[in-house]
Order: C-alpha cells, then structure tokens, then sequence
C-alpha cells in the first residue's frame, strides 16, 4: 500500500512540474536531444545523398509524447539549435544553415515540425474512436506520408534529377524501414498509455 503510494505521489509531482515553465523547457531540452542523438544513428548510402537515420522515429515520438503543439514547438526549436550551428544534424550533411537550408535533405528537415505535429494531432483525435494503437499507426503513418512528399519533393527541386531517380533516391529504399519507424512508434505509445492507465487506477 505504502509502494502505491509512494509512485501515485511521485507521478502526481512529475506531472506537476512538466506542467510548469521550467518543467516544459526541462522536457522540451530532453525533446531536442533525443532527435540529435537519433540523427547521428545515420548510416549513408551509395546511391544517394540521403542517408538512413533514426532521427523520424524520434520525431514521430515527439510528436506523440508532446501532442501537436508541444510537438510542433519542440522540433521547431531543435532545427533552431541546427541553424546555430550546433551539432545536432546528421553527421553525413554540412551542418547548420547549409544542411537545413541548401541540402539535398532539407525537405525532409523542415517538415519535421509538421510531422510531429500530425502525429500528435491526429494520435490524439483518433484516440477517441480507436485504440491507442490503431491511432497512433494511422496517425504516425499520415504524418510519414507528409514527410516523404515533402523530402521527395525538395530532393527533385534541388538535384533536377526525373522522377524514376527521385523515387530510387529518395523514396523507395527508406519505405521498409520508415514502416517499422511507426509500427515501433506506434507500438511504444500503446504501451506508454496502457501502463499509465494501470498507474492511474
């Protein structure tokens, strides 16, 4: 009984202080440094310039974890650091301002914002009709779809290249991977939610 209590107490002033100004900085520093740290899980490939990273798996969590505004604010803030020049893109690009703004992979960067903010959004509207599973699937999937449409399609503008190239370059290689990406993700929340329901009864 003591045990019980002891967590309710500890989980009722963690979400106390998440729910202030320093608690919100706190976890939204935590937020950036998750999505570097998962960019530099980057592995390049031979054939195109984009390489296979981590980083949309901790985008969509993101997303997830902080809904679509919190989500939205936090990767915002994260490609802030990046235009700073810290050392937060993946290590396979120039960095800064050139790899977000004049790189062959700057689409996929500047929608991440958007991409947390799907994922959380529609995540959360599902959940009222669906399972937490199901809505974080359909959710994290949407938000994928943006992503690639938005990385294809600077990719395109950028090197010129036709669309059979683009789809080899920029689309087809990462489809299996970006696939488990949001069944992992999807699979992450489910279990994050359904152990706080416990927690909470």
């Amino acid at each position: 009984m003591q045990t019980v209590l002891t967590n309710r107490f500890g989980l009722s002033h963690a979400r106390a202080f998440g729910s202030t100004i320093p608690g919100k900085l706190t976890l939204g520093l935590a937020a950036t440094v998750a999505i570097a740290l998962a960019a530099h899980v980057a592995f390049p490939l031979p054939f195109t310039p984009v390489p296979f990273t981590l980083q949309p798996l901790a985008v969509l969590g993101v997303g997830l974890a902080f809904g679509p505004v919190g989500g939205f604010l936090a990767v915002l803030a994260y490609l802030a650091e990046g235009a700073c020049g810290l050392p937060v893109f993946s290590p396979t690009g120039p960095g800064g301002v050139a790899q977000l703004f004049f790189g062959p992979t700057s689409g996929y960067l500047l929608s991440y914002p958007l991409v947390a903010a799907m994922a959380g959004g529609l995540t959360r509207v599902l959940g009222r009709y669906v399972s937490s599973f199901a809505s974080a699937f359909f959710g994290c999937a949407t938000a994928t779809v943006v992503l690639f449409l938005a990385g294809a399609g600077w990719f395109m503008a950028f090197t010129h290249l036709p669309l059979r190239a683009v789809w080899i370059g920029a689309i087809a290689p990462f489809l299996p991977g970006e696939s488990i990406k949001v069944l992992a993700a999807a699979g992450i929340y489910s279990t994050l939610r359904h152990s706080r329901n416990k927690r909470s009864a």
